[in-house]
């Protein structure tokens, strides 16, 4: 559920709408295809987890199979992942929130401050409350969708009105067909598809705390896969069949846009709420791993040493802080450029995404090797087609980042990040790097613990 809640966050419920509205209903071959790779991402991740839980997850298992500089970068890149994801979950709880007439008049960087404050407060109170809270987040987040579904589907048996006119093949075929603006709009958007199904990766956090990993994350795992892709794809379809892409918006969810148009204003208010609570669930589900991960990183020394503190409730309130001061500056994000914010942070965020996948990918590539030269015993849960699995989803995720050029606006500006981002790695790493002998047996010790 913790990963379920994390995935399905902003991606789907406010990302899809202006997805839809660019690169329209073949914007569903995008979540498939993105789909089966985070299938594979994920699967490799539960082989190693069921080899040796680690609540340090992929930072862990890299720190074991790429060594300290591997954890190092590992861990960075989920961090920035997480941060900009923490500010684009904010964005679009601030977005949402301005659906109501009572909350138009106040400015969104207030909204998206009231919301980090918030879910802070419950990340720091104790995990058993967060890990509850989050449960409910994804009951709330999964019951809607699937009464979306019932609904759209409702619609099409019946042929009800929806802004006007029929839902049904046709409103694919008469608005220019699956690739009304043409193929390359699909295939741009894959960076934010990618986005879409980032969180995933959380089993492993989430593993690591649990009673019995080895039984429950293969179950976990494989149950994850299907449902998050039958709620992404067949969302995304029946969004399509039920009004023409140009009738949605990256300002609203295109959710609360169909219930808002078949007559029932209720139902739109009901959604919104929904999808709201979905966004706060994307964000507690990013201050809760970071915080692990952050611990993890500062045992070995490559965090500020501040990030290892826990409270009395076994909570790492120093690396859910640093989380949250950086999405204090998303706050500010909001102030300067509301209307381009989501979108701005969601590229960063997919930077992130993309390394912390590749960087599992790897882990597994050299675990299964030495799993070769016997040196450890591969589980008999396992990443089907490997090795050739992970050098396919390295080679389709690096092609994702390239596709970002062709977004002129916002996507190249994101992609001159990365050797700023690399140069500041390196600077970073010569002075970690003494500290990380002596860090790394702790942590370790503290990754391989319950």
């Amino acid at each position: 559920m913790i990963a379920i809640g994390g995935a399905i966050g902003t991606g789907l419920f406010l990302g899809a709408g202006g997805r839809l509205n660019s690169a329209g209903p073949g914007l569903a071959l995008a979540y498939l295809v993105c789909g089966i790779f985070a299938f594979f991402v994920v699967r490799a991740l539960g082989a190693m987890v069921v080899y040796r839980p680690s609540s340090g997850s992929f930072v862990s298992y890299a720190r074991e199979f790429l060594g300290e500089k591997g954890a190092y970068v590992a861990g960075w890149g989920y961090f920035l992942n997480w941060a900009t994801t923490g500010i684009a979950d904010i964005t679009a709880i601030a977005l949402y929130t301005h659906y109501w007439s009572f909350f138009t008049d106040i400015p969104q960087w207030v909204l998206a401050l009231i919301a980090l404050s918030i879910v802070l407060v419950v990340n720091l109170i104790s995990v058993k409350i967060f890990g509850e809270l989050e449960f409910w987040f994804s009951i709330v987040k999964v019951s809607a969708l699937v009464i979306f579904m019932a609904i759209g589907i409702f619609l099409l048996v019946t042929q009800s009105d929806v802004g006007g006119e029929k839902p049904g093949l046709h409103v694919i075929t008469e608005n220019g067909g699956l690739f009304p603006a043409g193929v390359m709009p699909v295939v741009i958007v894959m960076t934010g598809v990618v986005f879409a199904y980032a969180s995933l990766e959380l089993i492993g956090v989430a593993a690591g705390e649990a009673a019995e990993p080895q039984k429950v994350v293969p179950r976990a795992v494989n149950s994850i896969m299907w449902r998050v892709g039958l709620f992404y794809v067949g969302s995304v379809v029946l969004l399509a069949l039920l009004m023409p892409g140009s009738k949605y918006s990256g300002d609203e969810s295109p959710f609360v846009t169909v219930l808002s148009s078949i007559g029932v204003p209720a139902a739109g208010d009901v959604m919104n709420l929904v999808v709201l609570t979905a966004a706060m669930s994307s964000l507690n589900s990013g201050l809760y791993s970071t915080g692990r991960i952050l611990r993890s990183m500062a045992m070995a020394g490559t965090a500020p040493a501040f990030t290892s503190k826990m409270s009395r409730t076994n909570v790492p309130y120093g690396g859910i802080l640093l989380t949250s001061g950086v999405c204090v500056a998303g706050v500010g994000l909001n102030f300067v450029v509301p209307d381009k914010a989501f979108e701005i942070v969601l590229n960063i965020a997919a930077l992130g995404i993309i390394s912390t996948w590749i960087t599992i990918m790897l882990c597994h590539m050299v675990f299964r090797r030495r799993a070769e030269e016997g040196l450890l015993t591969l589980p008999k849960f396992k990443l089907p087609g490997s090795p050739v699995t992970e050098i396919v989803t390295i080679v389709f995720l690096l092609t994702v980042l390239g596709l970002m050029w062709k977004d002129a606006e916002i996507g190249r500006p994101t992609l001159y990040l990365i050797p700023v981002i690399a140069l500041a790695l390196v600077i970073g790493w010569y002075k970690v790097r003494d500290k990380v002998a002596a860090g790394g047996l702790a942590a370790e010790k503290l990754d391989s613990s319950k």
